[in-house]
């Protein structure tokens, strides 16, 4: 295609951009647009803390500013090293295993936003510690709901990461049988470890479009009950469908987030499918200010544990480019 339709391609696609944002159905956040109307860098609404995270934050925080000590975080209190890496250096510990737990017999202990299992919680009440909870409120419902289905008499499957630490403790509620699955090859080979009904959740951060189709291929392969219920909580659900939405139409998109973020890598591959020229920030520094095109659209989402000041500098070196101020 020569060069001048090109151009014009781009300049169709980024006032189309911009009804959709005006429109604000699902592209709710910031939309600039350089003056040729040739560039245009899309920041996602949802990018950032979620409600949970926040929580969890502030609550340390608070801690902190009402002098309270030693102050202890069961696992880090967010996936994000920059955060993490700050609140030690304002004297918060993080205690990595239940073996380090067992040996603390004072202090306070902050449960963070993914929750911990029952045994968790009786351990640290055990050894005398004080605790301060700031499980997010929609894993604690999670955790309401496996005990309570447990207890009628259903067989749980968690649908989510084994290994991430929300999954641990929802498992750690469970009352009964409980399998976890976390792949489509696990979800075609599940079988019921019962008779009983089961009961179906999910991690809160998983993949909304994969959790439907691990529910279909799970019921087709049950002759049970099946009871599904949806937990992916609102947060995720909006982060996911804006940064699709952005993606589809950007030709670069950034992600923003710390690597070890269960939720960060999730919207990393969602927009990959979207968008080829996907790259996953972690730091401001991993930002390669090559990638950012002066034409065409840019956009920026970010997982639920990265703070704003991180997508504020990105989105500010990105604008200066596109907006041709550098």
């Amino acid at each position: 295609m020569p060069d001048s339709e090109n151009l014009l391609r781009t300049r169709e696609r980024i006032v189309e951009l911009k009804k959709e944002v005006e429109r604000g159905t699902v592209l709710k956040g910031d939309l600039w647009v350089c003056e040729d109307g040739l560039g245009a860098l899309y920041q996602a609404k949802s990018a950032g803390f979620c409600f949970g995270v926040q929580r969890a934050v502030d609550t340390v925080l608070g801690l902190i500013q009402s002098g309270v000590a030693p102050i202890y975080t069961y696992g880090p209190i967010i996936h994000n090293e920059i955060v993490v890496k700050d609140l030690e250096e304002k004297g918060v510990s993080v205690i990595y295993t239940q073996g380090e737990l067992e040996q603390l017999k004072e202090g306070t202990v902050v449960i963070r936003s993914h929750g911990v299992g029952r045994e968790v919680y009786c351990l640290m009440e055990a050894n005398g510690l004080h605790i301060v909870d700031a499980t997010c409120p929609f894993v604690r419902k999670i955790h309401r709901i496996v005990e309570e289905k447990g207890k009628a008499g259903y067989e749980v499957v968690i649908i989510g990461s084994a290994s991430h630490p929300e999954v641990e403790g929802i498992k750690g509620w469970c009352v009964g049988e409980a399998t976890v699955v976390e792949t489509l090859q696990e979800a075609a080979s599940f079988t019921p470890k019962t008779d009983k009904p089961l009961c179906i959740v999910s991690q809160t951060t998983f993949n909304l479009k994969k959790f439907h189709n691990f529910v279909e291929i799970i019921r087709k392969l049950s002759y049970h009950d099946v009871a599904v219920l949806n937990t992916i909580c609102n947060a995720t659900e909006e982060r996911q469908t804006e940064a699709r939405s952005i993606a589809r139409l950007a030709d670069t998109m950034f992600v923003i987030g710390g690597k070890h973020s269960s939720n960060t890598q999730k919207l990393y591959e969602i927009c990959r499918k979207e968008c080829e020229d996907t790259f996953f920030v972690q730091a401001f520094d991993d930002l390669n200010l090559r990638l950012v095109p002066f034409r065409g659209i840019v956009g920026i989402s970010a997982g639920a544990s990265t703070p704003n000041i991180l997508i504020e500098e990105v989105s500010n070196l990105c604008r200066k480019k596109i907006l041709r101020i550098l």
